[in-house]
């Protein structure tokens, strides 16, 4: 019997190492550069362990890639949607398909910093 109930545990174990990732990309639309929106981005992410990146763009949106479980990842789409940062006003949010991957790309969440040509 105690050998039944290890077999169990070491399975439940492996399983829970091996949690399926999803990913999606996104573009948030509205006052949402100079509000903090890609700091609590960042912030959020990294608490709920997802990776990826956010940077804002030349036409004055903020965009990005998640990766995660999918509620994670749903849970950021949800804050990235209806919430943001307190001062930003968000009128609308553009996210690709959510698909599962093999494996992450990214090793952390970052801020990426856009360099205009010279």
């Amino acid at each position: 019997m105690e050998r039944g109930r290890r077999r169990k545990e070491k399975r439940i174990r492996m399983h829970q190492q091996a949690e399926t990732i999803f990913t999606c990309g996104f573009e948030i639309f509205g006052r949402v550069q100079g509000v903090r929106l890609r700091k609590q981005t960042l912030e959020l992410a990294t608490v709920n362990q997802v990776r990826g990146w956010v940077m804002n763009t030349d036409k004055g949106t903020v965009k990005g890639q998640l990766e995660g479980t999918l509620q994670k990842v749903n849970e950021l789409k949800f804050w990235l949607l209806n919430c943001g940062s307190p001062r930003a006003i968000i009128e609308r949010a553009e996210f690709t398909p959510t698909k599962e991957i093999v494996t992450h790309t990214f090793s952390g969440f970052s801020i990426r910093y856009h360099h205009a040509p010279v």
